[in-house]
């Protein structure tokens, strides 16, 4: 009776273990898919051209304040604001037909994703100016580490406002 006993036990135990060691993998491969799905969406064809247009946009922003203020000698506060303007109809322009596909039609319905992706820059402004002044003056780091801190946080949430609230798309493009 005690070999039978003992017999059992090992059984069982072994069907744990068993049991055990199918949950471990099955874990593993739930996280490796994870692993995998959470690369593939950072580096997604449209975070990439999101990334690529928006660096563009910025090459607008700061060459076009340049070329205002250097070669045409129009004071630095206009000139950053003309340049503010181009910049933000480029990321318009370019995230709506390159980036997030814009399924729009007819003037109503693009009147009113342009006026959405407007409202959602005046927000991630409002954003980055409160955020930076509060980074600016209670951050216990440098104020150009601030700023680069703010303005990651306002470009990922650009990018969520443009995808999720301005842009009419009914694809899945990744």
């Amino acid at each position: 009776m005690e070999d039978l006993n003992k017999n059992l036990n090992t059984k069982i135990n072994n069907i744990k273990k068993t049991n055990e060691n199918e949950l471990d993998n099955n874990q593993l491969i739930e996280q490796k898919k994870f692993k995998k799905s959470f690369w593939q969406k950072l580096f997604s064809k449209e975070v990439i051209l999101y990334v690529v247009f928006g660096a563009l946009t910025t090459l607008v922003n700061i060459g076009s304040f340049y070329v205002l203020s250097t070669f045409f000698g129009i004071n630095s506060t206009s000139a950053n604001n003309i340049a503010i303007v181009l910049a933000v109809l480029v990321a318009y322009v370019t995230n709506k037909d390159l980036v997030f596909h814009s399924e729009a039609q007819g003037f109503g319905e693009k009147f009113i994703e342009f006026s959405k992706f407007i409202l959602g820059r005046l927000f991630t402004m409002f954003i980055e100016s409160f955020g930076g002044t509060l980074l600016f003056n209670y951050a216990p780091f440098p104020i150009i580490v601030s700023k680069c801190l703010i303005t990651i946080i306002v470009i990922i949430l650009n990018f969520f406002i443009s995808k999720f609230f301005a842009f009419k798309s009914n694809k899945n493009d990744n």
